[in-house]
């Protein structure tokens, strides 16, 4: 199903456990994407510290998140998403406590966390890259890119 510009959400939280990989990555991208038509933040079901490996799988493909600030919900200045779309199922957790007095929608994606993959650097670093390239599709899938993009 294609959304039209009107139907877009005005504001996404994108959300997982330590706001340190996946949810930083999905932000960059919303960013990149939508940056001017959607109010995009990040959040984590905990505080991390950013993941210097989701910085080079972002800094691959050109977008630049090495200045993110992590965050967790507690710390967020402003709740007032139209959308919080979970990465991770603490964050769902999170996500359904924090909206259930707003009116907000809450999307749940399931998406692995590479911060789990051992390996070499080259293996772990794939595990970045194939998470990127999930959370991408499934961004322009369901934000799809307008046909005047400004």
């Amino acid at each position: 199903m294609s959304l039209s510009f009107i139907e877009r959400p005005s504001a996404v939280l994108f959300a997982c456990t330590y706001n340190a990989v996946r949810s930083p990555m999905a932000e960059g991208l919303m960013k990149y994407f939508h940056g001017r038509q959607i109010w995009v933040q990040s959040a984590g079901a905990h505080k991390g510290e950013l993941d210097p490996f989701a910085v080079a799988a972002m800094d691959e493909i050109g977008i630049d998140i090495s200045k993110h600030k992590v965050r967790s919900f507690g710390e967020l200045e402003d709740s007032s998403f139209d959308l919080v779309i979970s990465l991770s199922p603490e964050a769902q957790h999170h996500a359904v406590e924090m909206t259930r007095t707003m009116a907000c929608d809450v999307e749940f994606w399931h998406t692995y966390d590479p911060s789990v993959t051992e390996g070499t650097r080259e293996v772990r670093l794939d595990a970045y890259r194939m998470v990127r390239d999930q959370l991408e599709a499934k961004i322009l899938e369901r934000f799809p890119l307008s046909v005047a993009r400004d």
